[in-house]
């Protein structure tokens, strides 16, 4: 209520125009903020490449990880194996999501398919100790990051 009352006060100030301290800014003054023009869009283009360009190293060197990861928890074996490897896969999948932040549309995409298959992964063998699942679908996602990596 104090924080109301203050701000409505703010606009009571009973000082004079007059003296020449006006609050708004000078025409100069506003003319010279940026617009947004082309320099501002190849700036962003430039960042952005940047970021997809990291995202595809970071990302690839996360499936790498991954998959030597997933096999040593698979040499544990059933039947408390498949919790080790079912968690791996969801850490891994988190970790795909984590480094797919500010990639270009294609490559988010990819990735978010690559994350999907992991995570499909991780509740195929959190349901089954015996779980054998098929990684044709993670495959073909990883081939899609790889080209939408190279086309960045």
């Amino acid at each position: 209520m104090a924080v109301v009352a203050a701000v409505a006060m703010a606009g009571c100030d009973p000082q004079a125009e007059s003296d020449g301290t006006a609050t708004s800014p000078s025409p100069a003054a506003s003319s010279a903020a940026p617009t947004g023009g082309a320099a501002t869009t190849a700036t962003s283009t430039a960042a952005n490449d940047a970021a997809t360009v990291k995202a595809c190293a970071d990302i690839q060197k996360d499936i790498k990880d991954n998959a030597a990861k997933v096999t040593n928890a698979e040499r544990i074996g059933p039947p408390a194996g498949h919790f080790a490897v079912s968690a791996q896969w969801a850490a891994g999948s988190v970790a795909i999501l984590e480094h797919s932040t500010g990639a270009n549309q294609a490559v988010a995409a990819a990735s978010e398919k690559i994350q999907n298959e992991m995570m499909g992964l991780s509740d195929a063998y959190s349901k089954s100790a015996d779980a054998k699942p098929s990684k044709k679908a993670l495959e073909a996602a990883i081939k899609e990051l790889d080209t939408a990596c190279s086309a960045a």
